[in-house]
Parts: structure tokens; sequence; C-alpha cells
């Protein structure tokens, strides 16, 4: 979700019933142009003299609470912006989005077990959202917990299956010694869309684990030909086709790999297939 699209996601959260002044009116009608304009500091400033104005803690104030800590995040003043979102949660218990915020706030911090946490605390008060699902079997695979990650990849293909979870879910498969269905979701993946990329590279990976090197070349070629310069997939197919006694396109693809930066690893494979002494 864009940055843009969720600030204005925001604004449905609330529909302030209760009476304001018009000085508080039209302070509100500034600060919200200000947020849809994406003049956060500015809109900061609107919300800091409507919050000095109006001290009853009323829902008006907790709406106001909750742009100001829209915008906190939005110039990267994530700490305050935390604070801001636990004045308001207490307010409104069961309303998801201040939980998804702090989501968006975690990851910006880096923060794994944050974005976690809010995670299902915001899919506690919305079940079954997939975009959520979806994010946390992200952090599952990234934290190498394949058996969670497949189990929330599993569930949004219920709702929303494409290329990248039919890539992702191959992905935690072959992580749990499944690699039949590792190989089904991939090409599942790749009918979807027989663009996207790293389905066959992760199929030309695999390929090249189980040993079948002419398989993994298949893919690995199907991944070059979208781009001729992914060097992982050059990488991959020097293995390959070392493995196939096919040293000297084998020792070239690794030198381009390597010598581009890319790819630290192929250094040592020319090490060991290419430069050593008996390769003299």
């Amino acid at each position: 979700m864009s940055r843009c699209l969720f600030i204005i996601f925001s604004f449905l959260l609330m529909s302030v019933a209760q009476a304001q002044t018009e000085k508080v009116k039209k302070l509100e009608a500034e600060g919200d142009t200000l947020l849809r304009h994406e003049d956060f500091n500015g809109a900061l400033k609107v919300f800091a003299k409507i919050l000095k104005s109006h001290k009853e803690k009323d829902q008006f104030y907790y709406s106001v609470i909750y742009k100001k800590a829209v915008s906190l995040y939005s110039v990267q003043k994530l700490d305050e912006a935390l604070g801001a979102i636990d004045e308001f949660i207490p307010a409104y218990p069961n309303s998801p989005q201040p939980y998804l915020l702090k989501a968006f706030i975690f990851r910006e911090k880096g923060d794994a077990a944050g974005q976690l946490t809010n995670i299902d605390e915001a899919l506690k008060r919305q079940p079954g959202a997939p975009d959520l699902i979806k994010w946390r079997a992200m952090l599952y695979l990234d934290e190498e917990k394949f058996d969670l990650a497949k189990k929330d990849l599993k569930q949004v293909k219920l709702y929303q299956d494409d290329a990248e979870v039919e890539t992702y879910l191959g992905f935690a498969y072959y992580n749990t010694n499944q690699s039949d269905s590792a190989f089904i979701s991939l090409k599942n993946a790749m009918e979807l869309d027989v663009t996207y990329q790293l389905a066959y590279l992760y199929a030309g990976s695999f390929s090249l684990q189980n040993e079948d090197y002419d398989m993994a070349l298949t893919y690995l070629n199907l991944a070059l030909r979208l781009d001729p310069k992914n060097y992982t997939a050059i990488f991959y197919k020097g293995i390959a086709l070392i493995e196939k006694e096919k040293i000297d396109e084998g020792c070239s693809c690794l030198a381009k790999a390597f010598y581009t930066g890319k790819v630290d690893d192929a250094g040592d494979y020319l090490k060991q297939h290419c430069y050593g002494e008996e390769n003299e």
C-alpha cells in the first residue's frame, strides 16, 4: 500500500459527529488538505494548534491524534508516531487501523518482531485480510519459519492467487522438504505470469540443488531470456555448466557474475573450477 493511499484510507476511520467551533473546523479542513497534498510538516503544525485549543478528549480529539500519528510516520518521526498511536488505541481498542500503522512503523525501523505483533493484533480485529496475511508470511520466510509461512500463503491463495504467492509458497515447500509441491507451485506461478522472473530463478536453483542440471539450465535460460543481466541466474547457470563438464562455458558465466561485483560467491567457484592449480 502506498503511503498516500494509506493516508487517504486513514480518513475513513473517523466520522466525527460532535459540533466544533468554526475556527476548529477550518483548522481541521486545513490540516486534512495539507495531508492530502503530503505536506506533513505543515499538517503537524495545524494539528498541534487544534490539540492545544481542544482539551476535551472526545472523538474529535482522537481523530486528530490519529492524523497526527500518520503525519509523524510520514516524516519519519517514528518514535513520536508510536507515542501518538499508543494514546489513540485505548480509546478505540477494536480498530485494526492503528495496529496496521504501527506495523508500518516497525517495518521502517527494521523490527520484524514489532511487525508480527501488530499484524497479529490487526488480524484479530480484521480476520482474513489477505494483504496482512501475505505480509506476515513474508516475515515468516525471512525468519525461516517455513511451516508458518506455508500455512499463511495457502490461506492467501484462497483470496488472491498470483505468481508472487505461488513462488513464495514454492520456496516454503522446498524448505520443508516437499520438493514436488514446490515445483508444482512454481509452475503455477509461471502459468499465472510468464514474465515473473523469480519463479524461474527458484526453479533453476532448486533443480541445481536436486542435481538435475539439464532442468536447471532450462529454467535459468528462461530467466535470462526475461533479464539477460540477472547475474544470480548467470552464476547458477555457470555452476550447472561446470557440473555438466562444460568448463569453458561455465567459467565464462562465473567470471561474468563475479566481475560485476554482484555475486561474491562466484569467486570461490572460479578459484576451485577455473583458476586453481588443477585447472592450469
